[in-house]
């Protein structure tokens, strides 16, 4: 189990920078990115910090690949998994109406997309 990776793919489903858990947890970024990364392991007490810094239990951070349930198992890049952060964040905003036509106008743009 690589647990800096699911950490890293709950804090950009939930569209969260490191910045953020940092400023929620108080551990540095640096070290976030250690985590992220593999090259240090935390203790459970941090794990425990991470988790409530993400709305999770902690014992999500340890279900076998959950995250990838929840992603479909569709294995998804990190620039992937912002760029659906952040139309999620934006499109929640906008009416029925809205969501259709931009739907249909990536549709559109994926039907042309030159590969």
């Amino acid at each position: 189990m690589k647990i800096g990776t699911t950490i890293r793919g709950y804090r950009l489903q939930k569209g969260l920078s490191q910045g953020d858990i940092e400023k929620r947890t108080g551990l540095l970024r640096c070290y976030l990115s250690r985590v992220e990364n593999g090259h240090t392991v935390p203790s459970l007490d941090t794990l425990s910090k991470i988790a409530n810094a993400l709305d999770l239990p902690l014992s999500q951070l340890f279900a076998e690949d959950a995250l990838g349930q929840e992603l479909n198992t569709h294995k998804l890049t990190d620039e992937e998994l912002r760029f659906l952060t952040q139309i999620r964040r934006y499109s929640s905003n906008l009416n029925d109406s809205d969501r259709k036509l931009l739907l249909a106008m990536v549709k559109k743009f994926a039907t042309t997309a030159v590969r």
